[in-house]
């Protein structure tokens, strides 16, 4: 089944949030997981906002916020991939998504400035 990029955004930040349940709770994790549970889910929520953009512009400024997001996330995911040794499939495969996703939005960011340049 294919997913829409909402519902692939939305999943990407339920999974986050489940990894960081799997932590202990710490000051130190949980500064981590706090951050990745913000910037997971900011990829969602600002991809949602680019979706209701008002000019091709404003799509272009809200997919920056999602590209920043999902690379934020990634960051996250690979600071936690070197503090423990808990759950390392599951952070390499929430990484994969990220850049998976970062990938989505860079065309997308590209294919829209190639066409305000053409038209």
């Amino acid at each position: 089944m294919k997913q829409t990029l909402k519902n692939r955004t939305q999943k990407y930040a339920a999974d986050c949030w489940h990894l960081c349940t799997k932590f202990p709770v710490s000051r130190e994790y949980n500064a981590y997981c706090n951050q990745l549970i913000r910037c997971s889910s900011s990829v969602g929520a600002n991809y949602r906002a680019a979706c209701r953009a008002k000019s091709d512009a404003d799509f272009i400024n809200k997919l920056k916020i999602v590209e920043e997001e999902a690379d934020e996330s990634m960051y996250f995911l690979e600071l936690l991939l070197q503090v423990t040794d808990k759950e390392h499939d599951e952070m390499k495969r929430l990484h994969k998504e990220g850049n998976e996703l970062l990938v989505i939005v860079v065309a997308s960011i590209k294919t829209m400035r190639a066409k305000k340049r053409n038209s």
